[in-house]
């Protein structure tokens, strides 16, 4: 059976790019290595590696937890890894409405700022 690890590492290069996720695990240093092993078998291989849910649907998820939280870093990182799962601008669009409905327009407003930087990007 393959490990959470390998699982994780699969699904963490699909969603957030082979680049970006190498990057992260080469800055790694004997500090932050353990966490960053931790977190790509947990997050990345236990829970995106659950095939029940798919790409498209747990980057969905992910924004409105994550924007929910105001955690404008992760937003960013999984904003472009969302477009790259599938979403369209009018589902941010729509994910954003609903954080501002439920955590507010400060909160939304904050996203919408991220959300037009990643897409001038792309």
């Amino acid at each position: 059976m393959e490990d959470f690890f390998e699982i994780g590492l699969r699904e963490r290069k699909a969603t957030l790019g082979e680049k970006y996720v190498e990057k992260n695990l080469e800055k790694a240093d004997e500090f932050t290595k353990p966490f960053q092993e931790a977190m790509t078998s947990w997050c990345w291989g236990f829970g995106w590696g659950d095939n029940s849910i798919d790409r498209k649907t747990r980057s969905m998820m992910n924004l409105s937890m994550i924007g929910a939280l105001g955690k404008m870093n992760e937003w960013e990182i999984h904003c472009r890894g969302a477009l790259k799962n599938g979403v369209s601008k009018e589902q941010i669009r729509a994910i954003i409405h609903v954080i501002g409905i439920y955590c507010g327009v400060p909160q939304a407003l904050e996203c919408f700022r991220v959300a037009k930087k990643v897409f001038l990007e792309g």
